[in-house]
């Protein structure tokens, strides 16, 4: 299984007051459990970003990851800059598929906001987790495979 993860609230904390771009912030930090996470995950797995950051490019995106000492767990990242395509579009999710020579059904997309990280990829056949950590109610369709904290990724 290859494992797609989202940055902002997913893996890094996504400061509401900052500004700028991420890797540029006086103050980044992991989300709980990530380093942890990613550390086990890792071994057995690719691990890939995909955010809708429009404004970093992957080098930025990569730089941010290095502050919070999670780069060394990660493959690479997908975003718009490389893409050309929005991440609220399933084609985004076809276009990472295709890209690593893989089929959807063999990449499994974890993140917090469902209209940009979950529905779209469940529409494009990838398998979701939506990190789900206040225990909210879906927005809209069921979402059936949630965790609280990423911990629970772990087998």
């Amino acid at each position: 299984m290859i494992y797609l993860f989202d940055w902002g609230n997913t893996l890094m904390v996504d400061f509401p007051h900052a500004q700028g771009k991420m890797c540029d912030w006086e103050h980044v930090e992991a989300v709980p459990q990530a380093r942890e996470t990613l550390a086990i995950l890792s071994q057995n797995h690719p691990i890939y970003i995909a955010t809708s950051a429009s404004d970093s490019n992957m080098e930025e995106v990569q730089r941010a990851f290095v502050r919070v000492d999670l780069d060394q767990y990660l493959n690479g990242y997908f975003c718009f800059a490389n893409l050309g395509i929005a991440k609220n579009q399933p084609e985004f999710y076809l276009a990472i598929a295709k890209q690593l020579g893989v089929n959807v059904s063999g990449i499994t997309m974890v993140g917090d906001l469902p209209h940009k990280d979950i529905y779209p990829a469940m529409k494009a056949g990838v398998n979701t987790i939506w990190f789900n950590p206040t225990g909210a109610d879906a927005p809209a369709e069921a979402i059936p495979n949630q965790i609280r904290c990423l911990s629970e990724l772990i087998p």
